[in-house]
């Protein structure tokens, strides 16, 4: 999943304590919402297909959507950052339908692991750092806020070296997928708590009010890969892990 690509762009803007758009945060939550609950109804959509096609070929299909996903994200953002929001928000509203189509294969293999708890689990993760983030990074101050977000890009950037490595890897070292699953899920899983205090602080140092749909599509990445990320770290705990 992509985190945010212009995460970095708004680091440095962040630096500065002057704020660009002090309620593009207030504006962009009910679509960050919006595009939480669009993304459940594409996973039980996908369920549904996965149910009628088959997992061998639903995986097949899911695989194939990656494609179509990648492209609606960045021509959406592009739309977002330029305040096109006619535009923007039915791309992003169907970014968020895919986006819950190919974590079908994740939520299927987490309730048969662990339980249809785990969905609840990670969910229930998802919301409380969300109202503790809401609650805290508005009130975070200016060497705060720069400092975490500075750990949290180098981190960022170190969670992809290191997956694109064990990637890499596995096709060299049997075992080493299973091996620091734990390890990938976990470090996963603090990197987006912190970006999510992260994301309340750089938002309205970043983005105009009028691009309210930019800084919901940043803020919906962080929340759904949180998400993934927690889940991920229940299937590690149950010894669960998969390759991708």
């Amino acid at each position: 999943m992509p985190a945010s690509s212009n995460f970095q762009e708004a680091i440095r803007q962040a630096q500065s304590s002057a704020l660009v758009g002090p309620n593009v945060v207030n504006k962009a939550l009910p679509y960050v919402g919006g595009g939480m609950v669009l993304t459940a109804g594409g996973v039980l959509g996908g369920m549904a297909t996965m149910a009628s096609i088959g997992y061998g070929a639903f995986n097949t299909l899911s695989l194939i959507a990656i494609i179509p996903w990648f492209i609606l994200f960045f021509v959406a953002q592009n739309a977002a950052n330029k305040a096109n929001n006619g535009t923007a928000l039915p791309l992003m509203a169907t970014f968020s339908l895919l986006t819950g189509f190919t974590l079908t294969g994740l939520v299927v293999q987490a309730i048969a692991v662990a339980g249809a708890a785990s969905i609840g689990i990670a969910a229930l993760a998802t919301g409380l750092t969300f109202v503790v983030a809401s609650i805290a990074g508005r009130r975070m101050s200016d060497s705060v806020g720069q400092a975490l977000s500075a750990v949290v890009g180098l981190g960022l950037i170190g969670l992809l070296i290191a997956m694109v490595g064990i990637f890499i890897a596995g096709f060299f070292v049997p075992g080493i997928f299973a091996a620091t699953n734990l390890a990938i899920a976990g470090f996963g899983t603090v990197l987006f708590v912190g970006m999510a205090f992260v994301d309340f602080y750089t938002m309205p140092r970043t983005y105009r009010d009028d691009q309210f749909l930019a800084g919901a599509l940043g803020m919906y990445l962080t929340y759904i890969n949180l998400f993934i990320f927690v889940l991920r770290l229940i299937l590690a705990l149950q010894g669960g892990g998969r390759r991708d």
